[in-house]
Protein backbone atom coordinates (compact mmCIF):
# COMPACT_ATOMS: atom_id res chain seq x y z
CA UNK A 1 0.00 0.00 0.00
CA UNK A 2 1.20 3.50 -0.93
CA UNK A 3 1.65 5.40 1.57
CA UNK A 4 2.55 8.97 0.19
CA UNK A 5 0.24 11.40 0.57
CA UNK A 6 -1.88 13.01 -2.09
CA UNK A 7 -0.01 16.26 -2.50
CA UNK A 8 -1.70 18.97 -4.45
CA UNK A 9 0.14 19.20 -7.98
CA UNK A 10 2.30 22.69 -7.99
CA UNK A 11 1.53 25.26 -9.88
CA UNK A 12 2.99 25.82 -13.34
CA UNK A 13 5.27 28.69 -13.59
CA UNK A 14 4.88 30.67 -16.93
CA UNK A 15 8.24 31.04 -19.05
CA UNK A 16 7.75 34.72 -19.27
CA UNK A 17 6.57 36.72 -16.65
CA UNK A 18 5.07 39.30 -17.56
CA UNK A 19 1.99 41.27 -18.04
CA UNK A 20 0.12 40.27 -21.21
CA UNK A 21 -0.11 43.97 -22.68
CA UNK A 22 3.33 43.86 -22.47
CA UNK A 23 3.88 40.86 -23.87
CA UNK A 24 2.06 41.76 -26.78
CA UNK A 25 3.55 45.26 -27.11
CA UNK A 26 7.16 42.63 -27.89
CA UNK A 27 5.17 40.51 -29.96
CA UNK A 28 3.87 43.04 -32.43
CA UNK A 29 7.11 44.61 -32.64
CA UNK A 30 9.06 41.49 -33.51
CA UNK A 31 6.15 40.41 -36.18
CA UNK A 32 6.20 43.30 -38.22
CA UNK A 33 9.81 43.37 -38.51
CA UNK A 34 9.95 39.26 -39.32
CA UNK A 35 6.90 40.45 -42.02
CA UNK A 36 9.10 42.80 -43.59
CA UNK A 37 11.96 40.53 -44.00
CA UNK A 38 9.99 38.37 -46.47
CA UNK A 39 7.96 41.34 -48.55
CA UNK A 40 9.02 42.59 -51.51
CA UNK A 41 11.78 45.38 -51.63
CA UNK A 42 8.71 48.11 -53.14
CA UNK A 43 5.97 47.14 -50.38
CA UNK A 44 8.92 47.57 -47.69
CA UNK A 45 9.76 50.82 -48.90
CA UNK A 46 6.25 51.96 -49.30
CA UNK A 47 5.57 50.86 -46.13
CA UNK A 48 8.78 52.83 -44.80
CA UNK A 49 7.31 56.34 -46.63
CA UNK A 50 3.70 55.72 -44.78
CA UNK A 51 4.80 54.85 -41.64
CA UNK A 52 8.47 56.73 -40.71
CA UNK A 53 8.61 60.19 -39.10
CA UNK A 54 10.43 62.00 -41.64
CA UNK A 55 11.08 65.44 -40.12
CA UNK A 56 11.40 67.65 -43.54
CA UNK A 57 8.07 66.58 -44.51
CA UNK A 58 6.29 68.38 -41.56
CA UNK A 59 8.48 71.35 -42.05
CA UNK A 60 7.24 71.58 -46.01
CA UNK A 61 4.00 70.79 -44.98
CA UNK A 62 3.83 73.60 -42.43
CA UNK A 63 5.98 75.68 -44.20
CA UNK A 64 6.38 74.99 -47.95
CA UNK A 65 8.54 78.03 -48.37
CA UNK A 66 11.27 75.85 -47.15
CA UNK A 67 11.58 74.05 -50.11
CA UNK A 68 15.06 75.30 -51.06
CA UNK A 69 16.32 74.49 -47.20
CA UNK A 70 15.29 71.39 -47.85
CA UNK A 71 16.76 70.33 -50.66
CA UNK A 72 19.88 72.33 -49.96
CA UNK A 73 20.33 70.23 -46.45
CA UNK A 74 19.88 67.13 -48.53
CA UNK A 75 22.95 67.68 -50.86
CA UNK A 76 25.06 69.09 -48.22
CA UNK A 77 24.39 66.10 -45.99
CA UNK A 78 27.07 63.73 -45.52
CA UNK A 79 27.97 60.02 -46.68
CA UNK A 80 28.55 58.40 -49.91
CA UNK A 81 28.57 59.63 -53.37
CA UNK A 82 25.24 57.14 -53.54
CA UNK A 83 23.77 58.04 -50.29
CA UNK A 84 23.91 61.49 -51.15
CA UNK A 85 22.01 61.09 -54.10
CA UNK A 86 19.66 59.22 -52.91
CA UNK A 87 18.91 61.71 -50.20
CA UNK A 88 18.91 64.46 -52.62
CA UNK A 89 16.16 62.62 -54.72
CA UNK A 90 14.16 61.65 -51.46
CA UNK A 91 14.30 65.39 -50.51
CA UNK A 92 12.71 66.17 -53.90
CA UNK A 93 10.17 63.82 -53.70
CA UNK A 94 9.19 65.39 -50.36
CA UNK A 95 9.42 68.59 -52.17
CA UNK A 96 6.72 67.58 -55.00
CA UNK A 97 4.41 65.84 -52.26
CA UNK A 98 4.62 67.74 -49.16
CA UNK A 99 1.40 66.18 -47.24
CA UNK A 100 1.58 65.71 -43.43
CA UNK A 101 1.27 62.54 -41.89
CA UNK A 102 -0.03 62.78 -38.47
CA UNK A 103 0.21 59.51 -37.17
CA UNK A 104 3.89 58.73 -38.14
CA UNK A 105 4.35 60.58 -34.67
CA UNK A 106 3.96 57.15 -33.71
CA UNK A 107 3.47 54.86 -36.47
CA UNK A 108 7.69 55.22 -36.33
CA UNK A 109 7.93 53.11 -33.39
CA UNK A 110 6.47 50.00 -35.28
CA UNK A 111 9.80 49.70 -37.67
CA UNK A 112 12.82 49.05 -36.91
CA UNK A 113 16.16 49.06 -38.48
CA UNK A 114 17.57 45.45 -37.87
CA UNK A 115 16.82 42.41 -35.94
CA UNK A 116 19.72 43.95 -32.95
CA UNK A 117 17.78 47.21 -33.10
CA UNK A 118 14.10 45.73 -32.06
CA UNK A 119 15.70 42.89 -30.30
CA UNK A 120 17.22 45.47 -27.92
CA UNK A 121 14.32 47.42 -27.88
CA UNK A 122 12.17 44.27 -26.94
CA UNK A 123 14.64 43.73 -23.63
CA UNK A 124 14.66 47.12 -22.54
CA UNK A 125 10.45 47.29 -23.11
CA UNK A 126 10.00 44.15 -21.05
CA UNK A 127 12.44 45.11 -18.26
CA UNK A 128 10.96 48.41 -17.72
CA UNK A 129 7.59 48.18 -19.30
CA UNK A 130 6.71 45.35 -17.07
CA UNK A 131 6.29 47.12 -13.71
CA UNK A 132 4.37 50.06 -14.84
CA UNK A 133 2.28 47.73 -16.20
CA UNK A 134 1.72 46.17 -13.17
CA UNK A 135 1.55 49.24 -11.56
CA UNK A 136 -1.09 51.19 -13.99
CA UNK A 137 -2.36 48.53 -15.84
CA UNK A 138 -3.17 48.12 -19.60
CA UNK A 139 -4.16 51.57 -20.53
CA UNK A 140 -2.32 53.90 -18.71
CA UNK A 141 0.72 52.02 -19.70
CA UNK A 142 -0.47 52.50 -23.74
CA UNK A 143 -0.88 56.14 -22.69
CA UNK A 144 2.66 56.76 -20.98
CA UNK A 145 4.13 54.56 -24.26
CA UNK A 146 2.25 56.32 -27.16
CA UNK A 147 2.84 60.05 -25.76
CA UNK A 148 6.58 59.78 -24.73
CA UNK A 149 6.47 58.09 -28.44
CA UNK A 150 5.24 61.51 -30.12
CA UNK A 151 7.15 63.82 -27.67
CA UNK A 152 9.80 62.18 -29.14
CA UNK A 153 9.17 62.33 -32.19
CA UNK A 154 8.18 66.08 -32.05
CA UNK A 155 11.42 66.83 -29.92
CA UNK A 156 13.41 65.37 -33.21
CA UNK A 157 11.23 67.37 -35.58
CA UNK A 158 12.21 70.89 -33.45
CA UNK A 159 15.45 69.66 -33.06
CA UNK A 160 16.00 68.53 -37.09
CA UNK A 161 13.61 70.30 -38.98
CA UNK A 162 15.27 70.01 -42.22
CA UNK A 163 16.40 66.12 -42.11
CA UNK A 164 15.45 63.80 -44.93
CA UNK A 165 16.58 60.75 -42.73
CA UNK A 166 13.36 58.49 -41.67
CA UNK A 167 13.13 58.31 -38.07
CA UNK A 168 12.06 54.59 -36.74
CA UNK A 169 12.09 52.36 -33.62
CA UNK A 170 10.31 52.15 -30.03
CA UNK A 171 13.29 53.88 -28.48
CA UNK A 172 11.44 57.35 -27.59
CA UNK A 173 8.48 55.45 -25.90
CA UNK A 174 10.41 52.59 -24.10
CA UNK A 175 12.59 55.81 -22.61
CA UNK A 176 9.32 56.80 -21.61
CA UNK A 177 8.50 53.92 -19.67
CA UNK A 178 12.13 53.72 -18.42
CA UNK A 179 11.44 57.21 -16.86
CA UNK A 180 7.84 56.22 -15.14
CA UNK A 181 9.55 53.41 -13.53
CA UNK A 182 12.10 55.64 -12.09
CA UNK A 183 9.63 57.28 -10.16
CA UNK A 184 9.08 53.96 -7.90
CA UNK A 185 11.58 51.44 -8.64
CA UNK A 186 14.27 52.83 -6.44
CA UNK A 187 12.12 53.43 -3.21
CA UNK A 188 13.47 51.15 -0.18
CA UNK A 189 12.29 47.53 -0.17
CA UNK A 190 9.06 47.74 2.30
CA UNK A 191 8.97 44.96 5.23
CA UNK A 192 7.03 42.69 4.05
CA UNK A 193 9.40 42.24 0.84
CA UNK A 194 12.51 42.30 2.09
CA UNK A 195 13.07 38.58 1.78
CA UNK A 196 12.00 38.61 -1.10
CA UNK A 197 13.68 37.93 -4.65
CA UNK A 198 13.28 40.81 -6.91
CA UNK A 199 10.20 39.83 -9.26
CA UNK A 200 8.48 38.74 -6.00
CA UNK A 201 8.78 42.26 -3.86
CA UNK A 202 5.50 44.45 -4.05
CA UNK A 203 5.55 47.60 -6.00
CA UNK A 204 5.98 50.25 -4.00
CA UNK A 205 2.20 52.38 -3.29
CA UNK A 206 3.62 55.49 -3.26
CA UNK A 207 5.43 57.85 -5.66
CA UNK A 208 8.80 59.73 -5.25
CA UNK A 209 8.68 63.37 -6.15
CA UNK A 210 11.10 64.86 -7.34
CA UNK A 211 13.41 66.13 -4.57
CA UNK A 212 12.95 62.46 -2.94
CA UNK A 213 14.23 61.04 -5.68
CA UNK A 214 17.05 63.72 -6.09
CA UNK A 215 18.06 62.36 -2.58
CA UNK A 216 17.92 59.15 -3.77
CA UNK A 217 21.40 57.79 -4.51
CA UNK A 218 20.60 55.20 -6.26
CA UNK A 219 18.08 56.61 -8.63
CA UNK A 220 20.44 59.85 -9.38
CA UNK A 221 23.34 57.35 -10.52
CA UNK A 222 21.14 55.93 -13.03
CA UNK A 223 19.63 59.02 -14.05
CA UNK A 224 23.45 60.38 -14.49
CA UNK A 225 24.14 57.23 -16.39
CA UNK A 226 21.10 57.27 -19.01
CA UNK A 227 21.25 61.25 -20.01
CA UNK A 228 25.03 60.59 -20.28
CA UNK A 229 24.98 57.42 -22.44
CA UNK A 230 22.27 58.67 -24.43
CA UNK A 231 24.05 61.79 -25.05
CA UNK A 232 27.07 60.14 -25.97
CA UNK A 233 25.82 57.37 -27.85
CA UNK A 234 24.12 59.50 -29.92
CA UNK A 235 26.98 62.09 -30.99
CA UNK A 236 29.65 59.61 -31.13
CA UNK A 237 28.36 56.13 -32.75
CA UNK A 238 27.94 57.13 -35.94
CA UNK A 239 31.74 59.04 -36.02
CA UNK A 240 33.67 56.14 -34.41
CA UNK A 241 31.94 53.29 -36.63
CA UNK A 242 29.49 51.78 -34.04
CA UNK A 243 26.26 52.04 -36.01
CA UNK A 244 25.65 52.92 -39.90
CA UNK A 245 23.14 54.80 -39.03
CA UNK A 246 22.77 58.34 -36.18
CA UNK A 247 21.10 57.42 -33.02
CA UNK A 248 17.98 59.46 -32.26
CA UNK A 249 19.22 60.80 -29.32
CA UNK A 250 16.61 63.76 -28.87
CA UNK A 251 13.54 61.53 -29.46
CA UNK A 252 15.08 59.44 -26.36
CA UNK A 253 15.64 62.29 -24.55
CA UNK A 254 11.96 63.52 -25.32
CA UNK A 255 9.69 60.41 -24.45
CA UNK A 256 12.35 59.90 -20.94
CA UNK A 257 11.10 63.62 -20.09
CA UNK A 258 7.27 63.38 -20.60
CA UNK A 259 7.25 59.54 -19.27
CA UNK A 260 8.79 60.72 -15.99
CA UNK A 261 6.31 63.84 -15.35
CA UNK A 262 3.65 62.01 -16.88
CA UNK A 263 2.99 59.05 -14.35
CA UNK A 264 1.61 60.91 -11.65
CA UNK A 265 -0.99 62.77 -14.19
CA UNK A 266 -2.09 59.48 -15.55
CA UNK A 267 -2.26 57.85 -12.21
CA UNK A 268 -4.83 60.51 -10.51
CA UNK A 269 -6.86 60.54 -14.09
CA UNK A 270 -7.06 56.72 -13.05
CA UNK A 271 -8.54 57.46 -9.64
CA UNK A 272 -10.85 59.98 -10.67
Amino acid sequence: MDATPDLPRPPRVPVFNMPAVVTASVGILVLIHAVRQVLPDLWDITLLLDLALVPARWTLALDPDRAADVLRAAAASEGGALEVEARKAFAAYLVADPGAMPWTFVSYALLHGSWAHVLLNSVWLAAFGTPVARRCGAWRYGVIALVSTAAGGLLHVLIDPLSTVPLIGASAGVSGLMAAAVRFAFQPVEPAGAGAVPWQRPVPTRLQTIPELMRNRSAVVFLVIWFVTNLLFGLAALPLGLTDSAVAWDAHLGGFVVGFLLLPLVERLGRR
